[in-house]
């Protein structure tokens, strides 16, 4: 275990509460075209993408829980959707580690979505009256895109506050250090 882990976990727990509890209060309250915006999904992709899919799957879990346990929905039901979606983005940084410039929004989309439409199906199979009509479809469309627009300040923000505590990058570390070796002709 490397000496960064306590703080580290300590920032996470403080962005978890800090994304739900702005979610619950004010994020929630604000409507754009019949939708709203939903930040705790792109914190959790985000960390996902920072951290890899084991400690995106426990943010996502953490967060979902907390939105449970604060909106007294049934519980565990929020928890495994954004644990799906913190897991898949952690997957998608050790698989393919993509560099785009576009890539937290895509996964900014992809996790909403996966929220989204995951909540929708699992509260159907669950035996709640689930009305899926235009207006509804609508909404959650408005959701997936508006989430699409403010992924990537939102993952600056994640970035920005976890930096200090990020694991070096072990890539980093080999460009790094094959960018001060001599070359093979200076050795001779």
């Amino acid at each position: 275990m490397s000496s960064n882990t306590g703080p580290l976990t300590g920032r996470l727990a403080i962005l978890a509460i800090v994304a739900c509890l702005l979610q619950i209060t004010t994020i929630s309250q604000i409507t754009f075209l019949g939708a709203h915006a939903d930040l705790v999904p792109l914190v959790v992709a985000a960390c996902g993408l920072l951290l890899g899919s084991l400690p995106g799957a426990v943010i996502g879990f953490g967060c979902g829980f907390f939105v449970d346990s604060a909106l007294f929905q049934t519980m565990g039901l929020s928890s495994l959707i954004y644990l799906v979606a913190g897991y898949g983005a952690g997957r998608l940084r050790e698989v393919r580690d993509p560099q785009a410039a576009a890539v937290p929004a895509i996964v900014g989309a992809a996790a909403t979505t996966t929220v989204t439409v995951g909540y929708t199906i699992m509260q159907f199979l669950l035996g709640t009256q689930v009305t899926v009509s235009s207006l509804f479809v609508r909404q959650i469309v408005v959701t997936i895109l508006v989430n699409t627009l403010i992924a990537l300040p939102v993952y600056a923000a994640v970035r920005r506050w976890l930096l200090p505590v990020l694991p070096d990058d072990p890539r980093r570390r080999r460009r790094r250090a094959s960018t001060t070796r001599l070359s093979p002709l200076s050795r001779a």
